[in-house]
């Protein structure tokens, strides 16, 4: 039997590549897709429209593709851009053709360009609706191209890399440490999917996780976003690849299907990561059950408890 398939959008660099690696050592062959092909492409990843900013980034598709065969899995990448619809199914197809299976899918790119960090009235309505393209369209697509493969063989596992800006307010805004309009709402939405999707198909095999990483220091957090106001010190992006390693491979995970895990205090708890000290901010719950919770009164709960002990 051949080995179980991931794929992973975003997987250029931060949270995307350490799942690919975490997924490897697990025995998983590893598709990986980004825009980002080769070390030190020039891509846009200014967050506002007061500039551009085409620098390169730490990280490509073929430096993680490089590490995950290392680790004796096949790898491949497929360079696709979130905003083209055409390319994600040209990767999907390239990937099923090849491979003849995807077993699992991490919805962890998103879209990177002006609007992210500008405030609504600053903000054109173009580059909303691409966050909205990039971050909640762009993972509809590639469900619809893989679901069938899922299930006709009667399992599968989709994994959709969240965040607290989808559910919670920010404390300040955007470019002082809060954030824009078009990636609240486009996470907001992407909050959605997956228990949606569990209520229809669950019955064939497959699960959807929300995993909700909480503030990750990533190469594009160092490198562009201290001047919005967030630091580059915390916690690093092995933390949810460690809890993506469970989803997909623990049968304790079938009880968190449809829910959302907060991904710091979720490894943290179950000992994922020996030797992590822990989150410092975000010990509220370990899963949501999304009719059950009010996410936002938990998140200003744990804001007044952290207030509390400092």
């Amino acid at each position: 039997m051949s080995r179980k398939v991931a794929f992973i959008t975003g997987a250029s660099r931060g949270i995307g590549k350490a799942c690919a690696i975490e997924l490897a050592e697990a025995g998983y062959d590893i598709a990986v897709t980004a825009r980002t092909v080769k070390e030190g492409e020039a891509r846009e990843h200014s967050s506002t429209i007061a500039e551009s900013d085409t620098s390169p980034l730490p990280g490509s598709l073929e430096s993680t593709t490089e590490i995950c065969e290392a680790k004796g899995v096949r790898a491949i990448s497929v360079a696709a851009d979130l905003l083209e619809p055409e390319s994600l199914g040209a990767a999907v197809t390239t990937v099923l053709e090849r491979w003849g299976r995807i077993d699992v899918v991490i919805h962890n790119g998103r879209y990177i360009g002006p609007g992210h960090m500008d405030r609504f009235l600053d903000t054109p309505i173009e580059l909303l609706r691409k966050q909205m393209e990039g971050n909640f369209f762009a993972q509809l697509i590639i469900n619809k191209l893989v679901l069938p493969a899922m299930i006709k063989q009667g399992s599968g596992t989709i994994i959709n890399i969240t965040s607290s800006a989808g559910f919670a307010d920010p404390n300040s805004a955007a470019g002082d440490g809060g954030w824009g309009m078009g990636y609240g709402t486009s996470k907001g939405a992407v909050q959605r999917i997956a228990g949606i999707l569990k209520a229809e198909l669950a019955d064939k095999g497959i699960r959807f996780f929300n995993l909700q990483p909480g503030l990750i220091v990533t190469e594009r957090m160092i490198q562009d976003m201290g001047k919005f106001g967030f630091s580059s010190k915390g916690t690093g992006p092995e933390v949810p690849a460690k809890v993506v390693r469970w989803l997909c491979t623990d049968p304790e995970a079938d009880d968190f299907n449809g829910k959302t895990i907060e991904g710091q205090a979720f490894c943290h708890e179950r000992n994922l990561m020996p030797g992590w000290e822990g989150p410092t901010f975000g010990k509220v719950a370990m899963a949501y059950d999304l009719s059950g919770y009010n996410l936002d009164q938990l998140v200003k709960a744990a804001h007044a408890k952290q207030q509390s002990e400092a």
